[in-house]
């Protein structure tokens, strides 16, 4: 029997790509922080409205907050918002695809931090499925980048690959807190425990973010509130996807999440072959085969 974090992971996978590229819309409009925010503050309504959903008609509880909790959906929220900024930092860079590439690195960052804080270990054959995945995606970047292999080596201790590492280990840290804030709701059942630390922590993300676009891009929120019909599509699909990776990393160690998550990548690839017709380069190939098989591996080790 399948795993039930299996297709929900799946599902957040294709619901972030959707989000992407309907944000990517939004970027002519408004500043990169704006275009951000948006998934934020269009996604607020509807997280709230979910755990209304889940005590109202499912009958679920809301589960006693403590501090532990509120820390954790603080940290979430804050190191989310930090890897965000940190990649535009890095596109600003003249020669930011070595970082771009090294920014991919947060699954194993996620299994020492998982690991680290909340005492999740990961077994032998999960640990090799993870690398091997993580070694087709370093493949793909560095296939799309159209940069050599031998430079990720020689451009280790170059800035932009430490703000690379860096952007990986907020994303990756973000993924740990999150999964911790849930995990330490004692009472309820999974799922509304998700929903409370995804709602606790939205509401704090799109505070934070609303005060730094206030004091520090005049006229930006006024914009994002006028563009609200694109932006409320990003909402919709940001918090589908965020409602399945909250369940699944409460169900589920998060790097075996976010592993599996890379099949957005194989998606991807497929829909680029097949649909645009855009040609591939034989770097590209491979990574997407290796990727393939960690993923093959990680539900293999976990059925």
């Amino acid at each position: 029997m399948i795993e039930l974090w299996i297709p929900l992971t799946i599902a957040g996978a294709f619901m972030q790509n959707l989000r992407s590229a309907l944000q990517k819309h939004l970027k002519t409009k408004l500043s990169t922080a704006g275009a951000s925010y948006v998934r934020f503050l269009y996604a607020m309504p509807f997280a709230i409205l979910y755990v209304w959903a889940l005590t109202t008609l499912g009958g679920y509880p809301i589960p006693a907050m403590n501090p532990t909790f509120l820390m954790y959906c603080f940290l979430g929220g804050l190191s989310q918002i930090l890897f965000t900024f940190l990649l535009i930092h890095l596109f600003s860079f003249r020669n930011f695809a070595v970082g771009t590439t090294y920014s991919k690195t947060e699954t194993i960052q996620i299994a020492l931090l998982g690991l680290i804080l909340l005492g999740d270990r990961v077994s032998l054959t999960g640990g090799l499925a993870i690398i091997i995945g993580l070694s087709g995606v370093i493949l793909i970047s560095a296939a799309q980048s159209r940069i050599r292999l031998r430079n990720l080596v020689s451009g280790l201790l170059q800035r932009q690959t430490l703000i690379g590492l860096g952007c990986g280990a907020f994303l990756g840290a973000s993924v740990v807190f999150f999964r911790g804030a849930a995990l330490a709701l004692y009472d309820g059942e999974t799922v509304m425990r998700a929903a409370f630390a995804l709602g606790v922590s939205i509401v704090m993300q799109t505070t934070g973010m609303g005060i730094y676009l206030r004091l520090r891009e005049a006229g930006e929120l006024t914009r994002v509130i006028k563009n609200w019909r694109p932006a409320l599509a990003v909402g919709i699909a940001g918090v589908l996807a965020s409602i399945c990776w909250f369940t699944a990393f409460t169900l589920q160690n998060a790097a075996y999440v976010r592993a599996l998550g890379q099949i957005e990548l194989i998606f991807t690839f497929v829909a680029s072959v097949f649909y645009f017709k855009e040609k591939t380069r034989p770097l590209e190939v491979a990574g997407i085969l290796l990727t393939g098989l960690g993923i093959v591996i990680l539900l293999v080790a976990r059925s």
